[in-house]
């Protein structure tokens, strides 16, 4: 029998940005209270829980976050391997490191992901340009190189487009003395994602498929329902499941998938954590993946995650912030035109760079055209 942690309980969590943040916020309406352990002092979760400031690799600093939480869960993936078995010796950690160990390295995610019964692209490992070049004649161009570890929003990757490139790529992206994968390049028509939760009694929900709209690699929308097929819909949910299955999930698994208009779907990644694609269930669900997230690492009872309404995410970057605080603090007449709803949500954190993600605004819609709309007529996001 699984161990239910009951709300008032405090919830600890290695990382203190925003995925912590509503996570925090979605737990605390439950009653739970919440301390983060996080290296910048006022962090976007520091401001709505307790931090304790320190670096992840701190054992002391681990200790005591042990010392305080009933359940410590995570809000990212590079969580250190040896601060997590010491807090899993001393509190209670449902999630465990296998599946980090397994998400933080993308040839041992591939053959977990194939171990699952889903499609992956074709790749392999190459330990020299030499091997590279026989992998880029092999798959053909263009083809992507990714380091086997880090890596977010495009980086720790090259797409090679030209067999001239090979040296440059490998040298540039060897550097940091990771191991390296090539993978083919996937025509794709569309990228979607769907969020499973898996729940320590073993309980698996899946979220409605989100179809994603990148720019220079960071998330720009998410779109649900997805404009892809119910067949296709069905499908992606069933391997989100059978994944959050395999690999012994517990809280949230979020699978990055690429659909061809053939109807053939492959897995590019996972993370397991919740992930910016779902932040659209926070108004448009019943049940939101932070609020799921708490349910599942405490052994509750998992949400229902029906969609309650059309809806469209937009990520709200940094030069976005001072144009659409000026827009919210105005009638909307396009917004009432529309038959709109646009949910601002902004993470607290101080300094608005230039594409880092300050925030999100959801639009629900009657239809996910009248939300694109809205975010046209803006004119924040051209």
């Amino acid at each position: 029998m699984s161990k239910v942690i009951k709300p008032g309980s405090t919830i600890g969590m290695l990382g203190g940005g925003q995925l912590g943040r509503m996570v925090a916020q979605a737990g605390s309406a439950m009653g739970y209270r919440f301390v983060a352990l996080d290296p910048t002092p006022d962090s976007p979760m520091g401001q709505v829980a307790d931090q304790i400031v320190a670096a992840y690799n701190d054992r002391e600093a681990a200790k005591e976050l042990a010392g305080r939480s009933a359940v410590i869960t995570y809000e990212f993936e590079n969580v250190d391997a040896e601060v997590a078995a010491m807090l899993m010796a001393e509190s209670y950690v449902p999630q465990g490191s296998k599946l980090l160990f397994t998400t933080q390295h993308r040839l041992r995610e591939k053959e977990a992901i194939e171990a699952a019964g889903a499609t992956v692209a074709p790749y392999c490992e190459v330990r020299s340009s030499e091997e590279l070049l026989a992998a880029v004649q092999r798959f053909g161009t263009p083809c992507v190189l990714k380091t086997a570890t880090g890596g977010y929003d495009g980086k720790g990757q090259w797409v090679i487009r030209s067999e001239e490139e090979v040296e440059e790529a490998y040298n540039t992206l060897a550097k940091a003395g990771v191991q390296l994968v090539v993978e083919q390049f996937i025509r794709f028509d569309k990228e979607i994602s769907v969020i499973a939760a898996r729940s320590t009694n073993g309980e698996v929900k899946v979220f409605p498929a989100a179809e994603n709209i990148h720019v220079n690699n960071i998330l720009h929308l998410s779109i649900v329902p997805a404009r892809i097929s119910d067949e296709m819909s069905k499908e992606a949910e069933r391997l989100a499941f059978a994944i959050a299955e395999k690999l012994d999930v517990v809280g949230l698994i979020a699978v990055e998938m690429f659909a061809q208009s053939s109807g053939e779907l492959y897995v590019n990644e996972l993370a397991p954590r919740p992930h910016n694609s779902g932040h659209y269930t926070m108004e448009a669900c019943r049940t939101s993946q932070f609020e799921q997230h708490v349910r599942a690492v405490c052994g509750l009872p998992l949400g229902d995650t029906t969609l309650m309404s059309p809806v469209v995410m937009v990520n709200v970057l940094g030069q976005h912030v001072e144009p659409l605080l000026d827009r919210i603090s105005k009638p909307d007449e396009a917004a009432a035109a529309l038959g709109v709803a646009p949910k601002l949500h902004l993470y607290g954190k101080k300094d608005a760079v230039h594409n880092r993600k300050m925030g999100h605004v959801n639009v629900l819609a009657d239809t996910v055209d009248a939300a694109l709309g809205w975010i046209d007529e803006t004119k924040l996001w051209e």
